[in-house]
């Protein structure tokens, strides 16, 4: 099926890399009028830039979005309706991951990971939801983590923002299950994105630890950011307008076990 997000606008954070940016290719592709939030303003214009040429009648726009901001969020919810008419659709995708147990996490990458995963979420969710009430409704999708259910030993900071995501769209869920917003949280595994590298990649150890990832995924390799922006394109289309308060886990069977 082609046009599935026919009629819906989408905000995206983090969409110029990565996961964020295989939503905004994807959603486009499929009809959405898609703007594209990010710090990084070249990528991100790029990933923009891109939708308009490679998707026949796709629209996309960039906006610089900082996430850990309240006011910037307003802002690039403003210019989405200014743009488009209306907002029906959130991804609440920006995310960051610092390396660190209980007792090496530094108090600076926890606040700024709890700022990024956490606060931005709920701002997001703040900010866009009076516009989608006045739509008539919508769609958000907060991308969390499988570490947002499962622990490990390496990523305190890291699993309390993913897990508090997870427990913030049932939340919103059941807060607006009656108005028209639908709210579900999506749970990729490894997942094969600069996040991932930057993260995996920052200690002597790094090659090890992917191998062992792989090793522990059933379909035995990283995902591919498309195949977590098809779970959610499922959860913003109406085909999916009896799921609310869900959590779509995309890990290749990891958690299975």
């Amino acid at each position: 099926m082609v046009g599935r997000l026919e009629g819906k606008v989408a905000l995206i954070s983090g969409g110029a890399s990565g996961i964020g940016a295989a939503h905004a290719r994807v959603f486009a592709a499929e009809g959405a009028k898609v703007l594209i939030g990010d710090i990084q303003d070249e990528m991100g214009q790029g990933v923009a830039d891109g939708i308009g040429v490679t998707n026949s009648g796709g629209q996309a726009a960039y906006t610089h979005l900082d996430v850990t901001s309240e006011k910037s969020w307003a802002e690039a919810v403003n210019k989405a309706v200014n743009m488009y008419g209306r907002l029906t659709t959130l991804i609440n995708n920006a995310g960051i991951a610092i390396i660190g147990g209980v007792g090496a996490q530094s108090q600076e990458g926890w606040d700024k990971t709890i700022a990024v995963n956490q606060s931005g979420v709920w701002y997001g969710m703040k900010t866009a939801i009076p516009e989608m009430l006045k739509a008539g409704g919508g769609a958000v999708v907060n991308i969390s983590s499988v570490y947002g259910i499962i622990g490990s030993p390496d990523m305190i900071a890291y699993h309390a923002s993913k897990g508090a995501v997870r427990l913030m769209s049932k939340a919103a869920a059941l807060e607006y299950a009656g108005q028209g917003i639908r709210v579900n949280s999506v749970h990729p595994g490894i997942i094969d994105t600069p996040i991932m590298k930057s993260a995996l990649t920052s200690g002597p150890e790094a090659e090890l630890f992917m191998d062992s990832i792989k090793g522990k995924t059933p379909l035995g390799r990283f995902g591919k950011p498309e195949e977590i922006a098809y779970g959610s394109l499922y959860l913003c289309s109406d085909e999916a307008a009896f799921v609310t308060g869900a959590e779509l886990v995309i890990d290749g069977g990891w958690t299975a076990q």
